[in-house]
């Protein structure tokens, strides 16, 4: 559970015992139904992280589109709604090199053109030379996206880094060389779906080539 659960929940909860004493129990549904909303919009599941060279989802939700990202790669977006878990967790296990906060409309997320011009948080991950960003954007009824992590930390793959309070989206962005591995329509997990396989690039071949041929030089010494 994430404390703004918690207090949220508190706070509905004292408010329906306020009208509860001051009225009657009737009238306090409204409250004590929404400080239960709260208990279940904020729980924050563990997840089992599935290892090896993946992205996985950064947040629960359905994927709703898989397309082309102006920079030449491809762009997972997958939608939360009010019910889903809404902590988002790090695609990959790399350094952050970057995180940058945009200002901007409430559009609702699925809209195409929240991805650009909705609130948002951009992350971008160095994952052992592949560069990966990710987007938490605010929705329709989003109004807070939390980060907690900055630029120089390591983050684990499927590692909490922060949530978006309420209905919103999150953005993928990813190689051309990546090996997508769900379609739309899916639904995911943060942290334990996995969204595509990242190719190992010829520089990376070959240096554990190189490294392989070493192992065998010494081993027949």
């Amino acid at each position: 559970m994430v404390s703004y659960g918690i207090y949220y929940a508190l706070g509905f909860g004292a408010a329906g015992a306020l009208i509860t004493w001051l009225l009657s129990w009737p009238f306090a549904i409204p409250f004590y139904l929404l400080a239960a909303f709260c208990l279940n919009f904020f729980r924050d599941p563990e997840r089992v992280i599935p290892a090896g060279p993946y992205a996985v989802s950064p947040a629960d939700g359905k994927v709703v589109a898989i397309k082309p990202d102006d920079a030449g790669g491809l762009r997972i977006s997958i939608f939360l709604n009010v019910f889903d878990v809404h902590v988002n967790r790090s695609p990959v296990a790399g350094v952050i090199r970057g995180v940058h906060y945009q200002k901007g409309k409430f559009l609702n997320a699925m809209n195409p053109a929240s991805a650009e011009s909705n609130e948002q948080n951009t992350v971008s991950v160095d994952a052992a030379g592949h560069g990966i960003i990710f987007k938490q954007i605010a929705g329709l009824l989003a109004r807070r996206i939390v980060f907690i992590k900055k630029i120089g930390d390591t983050v684990q793959r499927g590692e909490r880094v922060g949530l978006i309070k309420f209905g919103s989206r999150t953005d993928v962005l990813l190689e051309p060389s990546a090996r997508i591995e769900v379609k739309v329509g899916d639904r995911v997990k943060g942290g334990s779906s996995i969204l595509a396989f990242l190719t190992a690039k010829p520089e990376e071949l070959a240096g554990t080539a190189a490294g392989r041929a070493r192992e065998e030089r010494a081993d027949g010494q």
